[in-house]
């Protein structure tokens, strides 16, 4: 294979990169009046995403997957052989001009055969092919993978039609045994070239609520975030999938009662000089969190001397104070989002009950809609949650309506009160969370005043899924007011960024 140098242009993160193949998928799987591809598939170029290990590239396939409604299958290229990913060979007799031969053919691929599984589970027609590592093969799979880019084959067998192929690999800074692609496999791709970048990650930290103290510190530290270092002792790394595991293991270690130390830390950060780090600062984060009385604050208790021990603290720890605020608010806000999805979908079959006024056939619609995207493999597992709690609420409406003999508009008035609870439930969550937010923006008025650690903290509320949901639907004074400053002094910045630059010109023309 030659060399791909310079093929990628230039660089997206993550969620550039999710965009772009999210439009590509819409744009290749559109269809004309006559229901075929407005795209025909040999015009439909592979995607392939080149970057470093463990920055989220299965994920956003799973994401993608799920938002645009189709199947995935994906694989690691680097587990298979040959004769997985190409099929076995066996002898078949031919007949050619009277004569006969024998012809050697080869049975289907095992990954061509999981799309069709794939499509018999779920029932989805379309959906993306995802092979990622695919230029660390072997070099008995390196004509297989050149040829699956070039011609959407493996083997004898082609992908089937509706399957967009996206495929994923790492540059050779990151892997020894990766191989260049030659300009004849690169003219029939989209070479996409992704780098690790923390803002972007940080979004999607706080929405699957990775470990507050991790985010901490990387907000202190974000060129902590992803390192590859070779030294006379060997490659030392820390890559986003090392701190997204780390801080699921922090959290049972916290539930348990136990501490983690910096040999655990550094199974997970593979680079000791922040493995060592994080470790320290872990220390310091459960110190602050106990000193502080984090719970207290949100419900509007703390002294004098919290407030004056702020005043005179160093940034870190100013800003390590804020993140955890910022971490106990997003408990608060996802606690919500979930408690009103439920009270959502359940009034839907509310609804539903109201015209029908049978139970039975409610529950039985609820249960087939549960078990039908879960077929399809269109739920995350927050929302599989959140469904089947649906279903179990409403399994409970029809065995309490049986047990009191209630049937047709009385029962749906006995439904109704309950469901009246799980509304008042969320009304009350709802004034919580407010509460909390409003001692929030109250502590950091006493602590910071209209400082930089303010703007963080509504910065942190604008990029949060779960705060974004909340404030959508629940006024606080205090957040629309420091917002609109920001907004303001944003604009501000770029009105006179866009000046400098006019002035730059000017001075250019004159000379």
């Amino acid at each position: 294979m030659g060399d791909a140098g310079g093929a990628g242009g230039n660089n997206m993160n993550i969620k550039q990169a999710k965009n772009e193949v999210k439009n590509t998928v819409k744009a290749y799987l559109s269809k004309d009046a006559h229901g075929e591809y407005v795209i025909p598939q040999i015009r439909q170029r592979p995607m392939l995403l080149i970057g470093p290990p463990g920055v989220g590239k299965t994920q956003i396939m799973e994401q993608i997957a799920r938002e645009c409604k189709i199947g995935l299958v994906a694989y690691t290229i680097t587990h298979h052989t040959r004769q997985s990913a190409v099929g076995l060979p066996f002898i078949k007799e031919r007949e050619y001009d009277g004569k006969s031969y024998s012809v050697t053919e080869y049975t289907m691929s095992e990954i061509i055969a999981s799309v069709y599984e794939k499509m018999e589970a779920t029932g989805l027609k379309e959906g993306i092919l995802f092979i990622d590592e695919i230029n660390c093969v072997s070099e008995t799979l390196a004509p297989t993978m050149l040829q699956f880019l070039q011609c959407k084959t493996f083997g004898n067998q082609a992908v089937p039609k509706g399957w967009v192929i996206v495929a994923a690999g790492n540059p050779p800074e990151y892997n020894k045994s990766v191989r260049d692609f030659d300009m004849v496999t690169l003219d029939r791709v989209r070479y996409i070239s992704i780098e690790a970048d923390y803002q972007v990650w940080k979004e999607y930290a706080r929405d699957v609520h990775i470990h507050d103290a991790l985010l901490s510190y990387l907000e202190l530290h974000p060129n902590n975030f992803y390192r590859v270092e070779t030294d006379v002792d060997g490659m030392n790394f820390v890559t986003a999938r090392g701190w997204e595991d780390l801080s699921e293991l922090l959290k049972v270690y916290e539930e348990l009662g136990k501490k983690m130390d910096r040999e655990v830390v550094h199974q997970y950060i593979q680079h000791w000089k922040i493995a060592k780090d994080f470790a320290n600062y872990l220390e310091l984060y459960r110190k602050y969190k106990k000193d502080y009385g984090l719970e207290k604050i949100i419900e509007g208790v703390y002294t004098k001397d919290t407030l004056e021990r702020l005043q005179y603290a160093a940034f870190d720890e100013r800003l390590s104070v804020v993140n955890m605020l910022i971490g106990r608010l997003g408990t608060c806000f996802k606690d919500y989002f979930l408690k009103d999805r439920f009270v959502t979908i359940l009034y839907e079959y509310l609804k539903l009950l109201r015209s029908n006024l049978q139970i039975d056939l409610v529950v039985c619609e609820a249960r087939d809609k549960y078990e039908k995207l879960r077929k399809e493999e269109q739920m995350t597992k927050q929302e599989d949650h959140v469904r089947k709690q649906v279903l179990d609420t409403l399994e409970s409406y029809e065995q309490l309506t049986k047990e009191e003999h209630l049937d047709g508009e009385a029962a749906f008035e006995r439904v109704k009160e309950l469901f009246g609870n799980e509304v008042a439930g969320r009304e009350e969550l709802t004034e919580h969370t407010l509460a909390a937010l409003e001692h929030a923006f109250e502590f950091m008025e006493a602590a910071f005043g209209d400082s930089q650690e303010m703007v963080s903290f509504v910065t942190e509320l604008n990029t949060n899924y779960y705060s974004i949901q909340f404030l959508r639907e629940n006024d606080c004074d205090k957040y629309y007011q420091y917002n609109k400053k920001l907004l303001f002094d944003k604009q501000q910045e770029e009105i006179l960024s866009e000046m400098d630059e006019i002035e730059q010109d000017l001075n250019t023309a004159v000379k």
